[in-house]
C-alpha cells in the first residue's frame, strides 16, 4: 500500500484481551474497545456486518475489510478462530467484504495458523510490537522480544500478507531517543502500514498502580505529538502509512476518571498532523518583517491543518513570527503540502 493509496473501509470486530498469554501493565482493552471481555459469537459477529452493510458509508466505492482487533487472534483455540473466520466466510462470498485483517502478537504466529487464516481470505495481520527495544519490552511485560517482531515480520511476508506494526511510545523505560530508534528497526522491516499509540495510564492498570506509587512519568501531550510527528515523518517518508495515531475514543475510555494521566487528546491523531504540517511550512514565516499583515492560501483540505485545532497553528505562527494572519483562503491551485503568502501591503507573493 502506498502513502496516497486510499484506505480501506474497516468493519472492526473486537475480540479484547480473548487469546493473550499475558496480561500487559497497560493494558484494559474493555474500556478501550468499549466492550466487555466476553467470548465473540457467530451471531455477534454476523449482526455486526450486517449493520455494517445497512450504513451509509458502506456504499463507499472503496474496498472494505473486516477487522479483528484486541487479543490475540492467532492465539485463540484454532476451532474458535475457524468458527469466527467462518461466519465472515459468506459476506465474502457475496462480494460485500474484499478481504480480512486480525491483529496478534508477534510470537504467536506459526504456519499452520497462517495457512488455516489466508484459506478463509485473510490477508492483513496487524502486530502488536509496541517498541522494538527488549528492556522496554520486559518492562512492559510483553512476553515477547524484538527478535520475535523480526521473525513473525520475515514469516508473514514468505506467506504473501500485509504486515501492520502497532507502536505505543511512552511506555516505562521508553525516552524519545529510544523509540526514534525503534522506528528505524522498523524501517528495515519494510511493513505495509503503521499504527502510533501513546502511552496512556488507565484506572486498575498495574501501570497505574506504578504511577499512582512514583515510579512512571508518562509523556506530555507536546512530547507525545513531537515524537509521534517525527514517527510519522520517518514511516511515511519510506512509503510506510500510518493509518492511525491515538487510541480510538469510547464512552468507556472517555468516562471520568478511567483515563488517570497521559497524552489522551480527543483530537491527538489530527493534533499530530497540524505539527508536521506546521513544520513544513514555518520557513515561510522566518524571513518576513515582524508586524506585517499577510494572508494564506492552501489546498481546500489542507486548511485545517494550517489553522491547527481550534485556531492554536494560526496563533502559534503569529505568536513565533510577529505577524498578522488577515486572511487563510483554500486553493487547489497551491500544491498539497505547501501554501501561498502573500503581504498584505506589498501584494508580494510567495509560494513553495
Amino acid at each position: 500500500m502506498s502513502v496516497t493509496e486510499e484506505r480501506p473501509l474497516i468493519v472492526p470486530i473486537f475480540i479484547p484481551h480473548q487469546g493473550c498469554p499475558f496480561q500487559c501493565i497497560y493494558c484494559r482493552q474493555d474500556k478501550i474497545a468499549g466492550r466487555p471481555i466476553d467470548p465473540v459469537s457467530q451471531d455477534y459477529i454476523k449482526q455486526t456486518l450486517d449493520a455494517a452493510t445497512r450504513s451509509s458509508k458502506f456504499t463507499f466505492t472503496r474496498r472494505k475489510e473486516v477487522a479483528f482487533y484486541g487479543g490475540t487472534f492467532t492465539n485463540l483455540p484454532e476451532e474458535k478462530m475457524r468458527l469466527m473466520l467462518e461466519a465472515v466466510a459468506p459476506y465474502l462470498r457475496e462480494g460485500l467484504f474484499t478481504s480480512i485483517r486480525v491483529s496478534t502478537r508477534p510470537d504467536s504466529i506459526d504456519e499452520g495458523r497462517l495457512e488455516l487464516m489466508k484459506s478463509y481470505g485473510v490477508s492483513t495481520v496487524e502486530l502488536g510490537v509496541q517498541s522494538m527495544d527488549d528492556n522496554v519490552l520486559a518492562l512492559s511485560k510483553r512476553g515477547h522480544s524484538s527478535s520475535d517482531v523480526i521473525k513473525s515480520v520475515a514469516l508473514l511476508k514468505q506467506h504473501g500478507l500485509s504486515v501492520g506494526i502497532q507502536l505505543m511510545p511512552g511506555l516505562p523505560g521508553d525516552s524519545e531517543s529510544i523509540f526514534n530508534r525503534s522506528i528505524e528497526k522498523v524501517l528495515d522491516l519494510e511493513p505495509q502500514m503503521a499504527r502510533l499509540y501513546p502511552a496512556i495510564v488507565i484506572r486498575e492498570t498495574e501501570l497505574a498502580s506504578i504511577f499512582q506509587a512514583g515510579g512512571y512519568k508518562p509523556l506530555e501531550l507536546d512530547e507525545a505529538i513531537k515524537i509521534c510527528g517525527y514517527a510519522c515523518e520517518r514511516l511515511e517518508g519510506h512509503g510506510i502509512p500510518v493509518i492511525r495515531i491515538g487510541l480510538m475514543t469510547s464512552p468507556s475510555l472517555t468516562a471520568e476518571g478511567e483515563i488517570l494521566a497521559g497524552p489522551w487528546h480527543s483530537a491527538f491523531g489530527f493534533l499530530v498532523r497540524s505539527y508536521i504540517h506546521q513544520k513544513r511550512i514555518e520557513h515561510f514565516f522566518t524571513g518576513l518583517r515582524r508586524h506585517v499583515d499577510i494572508g494564506i492560501r492552501a489546498p481546500g483540505r489542507e486548511i485545517p491543518l494550517v489553522r491547527g485545532y481550534k485556531n492554536e497553528g494560526v496563533r502559534l505562527i503569529e505568536k513565533t513570527s510577529g505577524i498578522k494572519i488577515v486572511y487563510i483562503k483554500p486553493d487547489d491551485a497551491v500544491l498539497p503540502g505547501t501554501i501561498e503568502v502573500e503581504e498584505i501591503k506589498t501584494g508580494t507573493r510567495f509560494r513553495g
